[in-house]
């Protein structure tokens, strides 16, 4: 799992999405997805190190109702896209109030209610990916935590990966913060995680919220081949 760590100067949580066993016993594609912490932080050789690993679409995730100028960033290269996507809704109060001013918008906890309140949101990054140029799609937040987790947990979802995988993955960004608020819930990642891939139909969730069959083959295609 560790071979998926890229190292890019400045970002500390960057990884390729490929090389995960899918349930019909293919492996998804090296070079073709990644997750990441904001570019922002990328010198430039964190910058060329990018460029040189194929990445031509950057998707930013964002949440509305805040001021994030850690996403903020211009790239060194022209042919390289950027596409905004919000998620997320601080001003609604409800989301807020039972997540962010609780400490558990830092865990996998807020997974379920995020879905279930913006599934237009998280389907239109599917679409995102679906439609990018060629080249490598690269989708981040701040942190690569929590946004980021959430969108790779419904591709990974979308590829047929399977759940140890998928948990593996999500690992991978550590976080003792993270695991202590879930020990205090009585809860783990691996349980959570297992909960929320259990109840969620990938393709109606994604379909319902607004991405086409097409959407849905193309993600499919290009994390599988």
């Amino acid at each position: 799992m560790e071979e998926r760590i890229l190292v890019w100067e400045n970002c500390q949580n960057v990884r390729d999405l490929g090389g995960l066993r899918a349930g019909d016993g293919r492996s998804t594609r090296w070079r073709q997805i990644i997750r990441a912490d904001t570019p922002a932080r990328l010198n430039e050789q964190g910058w060329a190190a990018l460029y040189a690993y194929g990445v031509r679409t950057i998707i930013t995730l964002r949440t509305h109702g805040m001021v994030e100028n850690e996403l903020d960033f211009t790239s060194p290269y022209p042919d390289i896209q950027n596409v905004q996507a919000v998620i997320e809704d601080v001003t609604d109060q409800e989301f807020l109030q039972q997540w962010a001013e609780t400490g558990l918008w830092s865990t996998p906890l807020y997974y379920q209610d995020a879905l279930r309140r913006w599934p237009e949101r998280h389907a239109a990054v599917i679409s995102a990916v679906a439609q990018a140029q060629p080249g490598g799609v690269l989708f981040h937040c701040i942190r690569g935590y929590d946004r980021t987790g959430i969108i790779a947990l419904l591709l990974l979802a979308l590829a047929g990966v399977e759940l140890d995988e998928v948990v593996a993955d999500y690992q991978l960004s550590v976080d003792a913060a993270r695991d202590e608020y879930l020990a205090k819930q009585n809860t783990s990642v691996q349980q959570v995680i297992q909960g929320l891939l259990e109840e969620i139909d990938i393709d109606s969730y994604l379909l319902s919220g607004g991405a086409s069959p097409q959407d849905l083959t193309a993600v499919r295609r290009r994390l599988l081949g």
